[in-house]
């Protein structure tokens, strides 16, 4: 009877040896699944700093790392949420065991009622131990066929796990050499895309990829080549342009000098041409030097003309060529940009590529850390298995040895009640061995949705990873575009202000001309104002002096008439002795004739400076209008100056001389008047 009693212990412990090692296996594979969060978790954190100095070349990187850290920080949030799940799992787990072993104890503690009732089951031991015996050898059989199953599969496994490594690295090998000439890229593009190997599908989208950027840095090149020899020639004729310009202002400006030294001399000889007594003196010396100097004023004033056109075609042609100059420029710091944006998007890459070939070969050593730990595992349970197995052999040997000395005359007694308690017992021990089947079942189904749930997380961290970098890589790209564009505005700004600057310099300048010009106006006013009543004071005391030649005129006409009517000569002489004749008139008609005929010769010389006079003055006027027309070509503003200015000579001119004129001709008719009656008659010269 108790020898049919031990071997349902040794099942019985088996069995909870069983339910035990379960959910070992189980807190293992947690643990391998949590060291798996963490490796995650480390290579995270090693693929954000990577990111991280990718991004700070950048100039708003600050923006970016935080907004990436916060994403990372809702993954590490999300993963610690799955963290405490697989925690509150694991405890459901140890509750499990907990109960398990309540049970354990339960049937145990009937197992020591069963051990007091000994005696009554030991009849039966002997009929059910050796049953027992045959079931433990048969599932000792299929253990073995089941542990065989499970090294095959494992082999296997290894083997497909060698044969994937191995092509992984034939595919890493077969990447290195892309390069694709045009008729090998032909012939694979005819190729369907079935019939291609990796590398040769990799190598026609990367030559795909590749030719187009690698023509356009070309086309970039030629054309930057091409704008920086135009910009040398530019650069060379604006500096020809500059040289020439710079000897055509200090010839204007020579010119400008001599036209004002040339104008102030003219200014002195007009006030020394304004004395009576110097313009009868050297009059025809003072016309020679006034025509000679009034040509070559006419020829300065065209070579300033001249010079005036010539320099603002040269500005014009400067601020042309500047323009051009910066539109290069622009161009030419746009490709450069440009290129800078390529080769920085072409060190990301590779720095991307190194990053993730780092993080495969992590994975691996941790597959193979994984692989021996599991090798370890499997070897501490067969030698645990081996250990607890010889300890139980040698504990049922020393209890049979006592069983049989103190039991052996209780065997038959026991028999019958021991066989219907061995009955009962079997059933509760089948059916707690179903339940722990069961909840080991229930807690491996468990533990596949936690890594089904694991790695459905997992995969869309990563999708969560990808989409974030290529978020960020197109911010990024949009940010350089914006930042692009503020840089050309800015440039147009800058442009812009220094042309407000120019336009601002040269409106000083014509408004600093408009003063001086308004001053010289001012100044030619007053002088004009002053001359205009010097000479409205001179023709009143002349108009006085002509007011007493008249009287005495008339007073002469009188006398003369007077010894005209005389009959006698003695008192016709007395008579004009008498009105002073002899003192203020002539008193020969030799003398009288020749006084009348200098005075003729005088009206003529007269009359023909003053139609000479006119015509110079009417010259004067047509070449002010030729020279208001040219100022107010290039300049609006000093045309009513000039023209006021003008005018204003002109008119002083004019009425200086008609002034001039109408005395010497009124002075000149007023003594022939005067004399003509005094003139012996014709008869005396026979």
């Amino acid at each position: 009877m108790l020898y049919t009693l031990l071997p349902l212990t040794f099942s019985y412990d088996s069995l909870v040896k069983v339910t035990e090692m379960a959910p070992k296996k189980q807190k293992d594979h947690t643990a391998n699944i949590s060291s798996s969060i963490e490796s995650e978790d480390f290579s995270l954190e090693t693929t954000v700093p990577t990111e991280d100095i990718s991004s700070s070349d950048e100039k708003d990187g600050s923006r970016k790392v935080t907004k990436q850290l916060l994403e990372r920080k809702e993954l590490l949030h999300n993963i610690q949420l799955l963290k405490i799940e697989l925690s509150q799992k694991n405890l459901m787990i140890d509750n499990l065991k907990v109960e398990h072993l309540t049970k354990i104890e339960e049937l145990e503690e009937q197992l020591n009622d069963a051990l007091h009732q000994k005696q009554v089951l030991a009849l039966r031991l002997d009929s059910q131990l050796k049953l027992q015996q045959d079931e433990s050898r048969k599932q000792q059989a299929l253990r073995k066929q089941e542990m065989d199953g499970i090294l095959v599969r494992q082999k296997q496994l290894e083997e497909t796990n060698r044969q994937l490594c191995e092509r992984a690295g034939d595919v890493r090998r077969s990447l290195r050499d892309l390069e694709l000439s045009e008729e090998k890229y032909s012939e694979l593009r005819e190729l369907p895309e079935d019939k291609l190997s990796i590398s040769e599908y990799v190598a026609v989208r990367f030559y795909e990829t590749v030719m187009p950027l690698r023509s356009l840095v070309t086309e970039l090149q030629v054309k930057k080549s091409n704008m920086s020899e135009d910009l040398d020639s530019h650069r060379n004729q604006i500096k020809t342009l500059m040289e020439s310009y710079e000897e055509e202002r200090r010839a204007r400006s020579e010119l400008e000098l001599r036209c004002q030294r040339v104008t102030l001399e003219l200014a002195d000889t007009k006030q020394l041409i304004q004395d009576d007594d110097y313009r009868r003196q050297n009059y025809d010396k003072v016309k020679r030097e006034r025509d000679g100097y009034e040509g070559e004023v006419q020829e300065l004033r065209k070579k300033l003309t001249m010079t005036d056109l010539t320099q603002t075609a040269l500005t014009k042609e400067r601020n042309d060529l500047s323009k051009a100059v910066a539109t290069l420029q622009q161009s030419v710091t746009l490709l450069q940009k440009d290129k800078d944006y390529l080769s920085r998007q072409n060190m990301e890459l590779n720095v991307r590529c190194a990053h993730e070939q780092e993080r495969l070969d992590r994975l691996q050593g941790q597959l193979d850390d994984t692989k021996k730990a599991r090798e370890e595992a499997y070897d501490k349970y067969v030698a645990s298995r081996e250990r607890y197995k010889t300890e139980y052999e040698n504990k049922l040997r020393d209890e049979l040895e006592h069983i049989r000395l103190k039991t052996s005359s209780e065997i038959e007694s026991l028999q019958r009640a021991s066989k219907e308690m061995y009955e009962r017992e079997n059933r509760n021990l089948r059916e707690a061995r179903d339940n722990a089947v069961l909840e080991k079942e229930r807690a491996v189904s468990a533990e596949r949705e936690a890594q089904t749930n694991y790695d459905r997380l997992l995969d869309q961290f990563r999708q969560l990873q990808l989409n974030s970098d290529s978020r960020t890589s197109e911010l990024q790209s949009q940010l350089k575009l914006k930042a692009f564009e503020a840089e050309r505005a800015q440039m147009v700004q800058e442009e812009s202000a220094r042309n407000l600057d120019l336009c601002q310099m040269e409106c000083e300048k014509h408004q600093k001309k408009l003063e001086v010009l308004t001053k010289e106006f001012y100044t030619l006013q007053t002088s004009s104002e002053k001359r205009v009543a010097e000479l409205q004071s001179q023709s009143a005391e002349q108009q006085v002096r002509l007011q007493a030649y008249e009287k005495l005129e008339k007073e002469l006409d009188d006398v003369t008439m007077q010894a005209a009517e005389m009959e006698n000569a003695e008192e016709a002489e007395r008579v004009l002795f008498s009105y002073g004749y002899g003192a203020n008139v002539p008193t020969t008609a030799k003398r009288r004739l020749k006084q009348s005929v200098h005075l003729a010769q005088r009206v003529l010389q007269l009359e023909k400076q003053n139609t000479q006079l006119r015509r110079d003055l009417e010259r004067s006027t047509s070449h002010t209008e030729q020279l208001s027309e040219e100022v107010l070509h290039f300049l609006s503003l000093s045309l009513s100056l000039s023209l006021s200015l003008s005018l204003s000579l002109s008119l002083s001119l004019s009425l200086s001389l008609s002034l001039s004129l109408s005395l010497s001709l009124s002075l000149s008719l007023s003594l022939s008047l005067s004399l003509s009656p005094v003139l012996p008659p014709k008869s005396q010269f026979m």
